[in-house]
């Protein structure tokens, strides 16, 4: 079996300020848990940038040069921007920072669906901003955009720049639609295709819902993709383990959960890029460095990006 990767989203846009107080908001928090995480063992930090008043996701290009030089001196993780920003926002918004920094990496929704973040309300009531409680309370009428010529129009703006993607695949579906722009030839192996479980809309989270996502790819995708899941919430560990245990990659972060076991708040990334760190060293695997997760998903090298 080749090296585990991890990737680490250290601050995302679905989690709220007044629900950790350990979740990256300013651009110096979101340099020091990126480079946390990196020391801790992360070969990819996966990034979104937010307001550092309101903790509201902003994806400006300006917002994410307060961090990327800092974050590409201080470590030599492989730095993933996001495309999918906030699912309140158009595809043409979420490019932006791809399209000016030219990434290594960015992330890739493969297609459009319900995504649902109202059930966090029955845990969570009390807010420092209004915009937490609308954004989480207009999730019951929220369809997640991205189309095919969404995805076309992604794909486009990147290709120039040699940028490559994590395919996020919520469902089943998603992975019929990246093998539909493979086919086309819009899309070159290896994939990185990011298996998403346990958001309300997509897949769920039983063992049954992550073998169905595997052999789907398999089938799909043969041995042109390297496979990579994350587990929302308190399935985060568990969903790693079995990826880590099937010869899959794994993706943690506050992005994905807040927690680092029940009913106790992560502090940092680092401390759950530790944890599953530990699950994967435990299985008798060793993690990829920065560099092997570079020769796994062929990218182009830190040299490259305009940042």
């Amino acid at each position: 079996m080749s090296k585990v990767i991890i990737t680490c989203a250290v601050t995302g846009a679905i989690h709220t300020p007044s629900m950790s107080p350990y979740l990256p908001i300013t651009p110096e928090e979101i340099i020091e848990a990126s480079v946390g995480a990196a020391e801790a063992g992360a070969a990819i930090i996966h990034l979104h940038a937010r307001d550092p008043v309101t903790g509201k996701p902003d994806q400006t290009p300006e917002a994410f040069a307060k961090f990327l030089p800092q974050i590409k001196a201080r470590t030599n993780a492989v730095l993933n921007l996001t495309s999918g920003g906030s699912p309140y926002m158009k595809i043409d918004e979420r490019i932006q920072p791809s399209m000016r920094f030219a990434p290594e990496v960015a992330s890739l929704n493969m297609g459009s669906f319900n995504f649902a973040l109202f059930p966090m309300l029955e845990r969570f009531t009390n807010f420092k901003h209004a915009w937490e409680r609308e954004a989480l309370e207009g999730s019951r009428d929220l369809i997640f955009r991205n189309t095919f010529k969404d995805i076309e129009y992604a794909l486009a703006a990147c290709s120039a720049n040699q940028t490559r993607f994590e395919f996020e695949c919520y469902d089943i579906g998603h992975l019929y639609n990246l093998a539909h722009f493979m086919d086309r030839g819009l899309v070159k192996e290896p994939l990185f295709v990011q298996s998403v479980f346990g958001i309300l809309g997509g897949i769920g989270v039983h063992p049954e819902d992550v073998m169905h996502m595997r052999r789907t790819a398999d089938r799909l995708f043969g041995k042109a993709y390297q496979w990579s899941v994350l587990g929302a919430g308190k399935n985060q560990l568990r969903i790693a383990a079995m990826s880590a245990a099937m010869g899959g990659h794994v993706r943690v972060g506050l992005e994905d959960s807040l927690w680092l076991g029940k009913g106790t708040l992560a502090k940092s990334n680092a401390e759950q890029v530790r944890q599953v760190r530990q699950i994967i060293e435990g299985l008798g695997h060793e993690i990829a460095t920065p560099d092997e997760a570079r020769d796994m998903l062929q990218l182009k090298g830190a040299d490259k990006v305009r940042f």
